[in-house]
């Protein structure tokens, strides 16, 4: 998909507004992956100078270690900055950053062996920064985003390891999957091509029923952003599913066992799509049933959310079908033909008939006058 094909389908879906909240265990990379995100897509597509200097000074710090950076959300900048990609593609975007779950063998929530009290804008009183980090993360994700990212790692960098992580990346998944907001797990990792990376990245896929990139926050390219950006796309929910099937199928009765049997095995397939990554997934069902020839994607619009399928049938069914009705077997195309000729000398025999018949059914009696072909004219006696 093009780029910003891809960047003006996700405007449709958000109403022009693309507020990327990121959220996810502490020190797996968000601050970075954020910075990153700006310089590459969105500060140097902000024709206002002034506005783009503010952004560019709000942009996240980050740095190695344990000890947790962020400290509350953040908004960057920090109201939605106009952005024109190309004439007739213009959106408001921010990203949201914020503290993040807490993970084993991160450093600052503690202070002089106790909790490390803070104040924030949600509580009258201090709270625990280890409370406030999670209120922060969860209005991140739940109000202040239309897309999200959770970013977590592999424990390939830095000094946590990897089971360190899979609580807090395990909870922000979770949520985000209960508020069915659109969004793609960022697995930051130094080696994102590794075998042992890409098969985790399948294993969270399985285990989650999410979308996981893996990318090198540190050293993320324009191309690993618009990957991340088409799988959030593929998160978007369906408004509108179509399943076109054979157009003699109409002509059979509701009741009918073939008819019935396709809306049986439509409506299972169609049933389960939520989001526009289901669409493949109803389309294998849908080819793996016992009626189906060949399901192909006819046409699907990222940007309302509208896919449009094609189903074709066995052709044996057709003719087995067709059989039923004419009530003899017709086997292929050849007896087919044969069977429309007969049909034809049969309907053109009965139409000379026709009106004699429903006399004798109606009045008792009827008379069939003969054609003229029929007629044959000899010399008077």
């Amino acid at each position: 998909m093009e780029k910003f094909d891809l960047i003006e389908d996700i405007a449709k879906r958000t109403g022009g507004d693309i507020y990327i909240g990121a959220a996810g265990p502490v020190r797996g990379g968000k601050s970075t992956c954020i910075r990153n995100f700006m310089e590459l897509l969105v500060l140097d597509n902000i024709r206002d100078e002034h506005q783009r200097e503010r952004a560019r000074d709000s942009l996240p710090q980050a740095a190695a270690g344990r000890t947790i950076m962020t400290v509350e959300p953040k908004f960057i900048p920090d109201d939605g900055v106009e952005i024109t990609l190309r004439d007739n593609v213009t959106m408001r975007v921010r990203m949201v950053d914020c503290t993040g779950y807490i993970v084993d063998g991160a450093l600052g929530f503690t202070e002089d062996g106790g909790p490390r009290m803070v104040r924030t804008p949600w509580f009258e009183e201090e709270i625990p920064f280890e409370q406030a980090a999670e209120t922060g993360t969860r209005k991140v994700i739940t109000d202040h985003s239309t897309i999200g990212l959770v970013i977590t790692a592999d424990g390939s960098f830095g000094e946590l390891p990897r089971e360190s992580y899979v609580p807090a990346e395990t909870r922000a998944i979770n949520e985000l999957k209960a508020l069915g907001k659109p969004f793609v797990v960022v697995l930051n990792t130094t080696q994102p091509y590794a075998r042992s990376t890409l098969e985790l990245a399948g294993e969270l896929e399985v285990l989650h029923d999410v979308p996981v990139v893996p990318v090198d926050c540190k050293q993320m390219t324009e191309s690993d952003i618009f990957t991340g950006l088409e799988q959030v796309l593929y998160e978007f929910p369906v408004s509108d599913v179509t399943v076109n099937l054979p157009f003699w199928l109409e002509e059979l009765d509701a009741r009918h066992w073939l008819r019935a049997r396709l809306e049986q095995v439509v409506d299972t397939a169609v049933g389960g799509v939520k989001r526009l990554r289901d669409i493949d997934r109803a389309m294998h069902q849908l080819h793996a049933s016992d009626v189906s020839e060949q399901v192909t994607l006819a046409s699907m619009d990222m940007g309302t959310g509208v896919a449009i399928m094609t189903m074709t049938v066995e052709e044996g069914l057709y003719f087995e079908v067709l059989g039923e009705l004419a009530g003899i077997e017709i086997p292929d195309h050849r007896a087919r033909f044969r069977t429309v000729r007969a049909c034809v000398a049969a309907k053109t025999a009965y139409d000379h008939v026709k009106k004699g018949m429903e006399d004798a059914v109606n009045l008792g009696y009827g008379m069939v006058m003969p054609r003229l072909d029929e007629a044959v004219f000899e010399e008077p006696e």
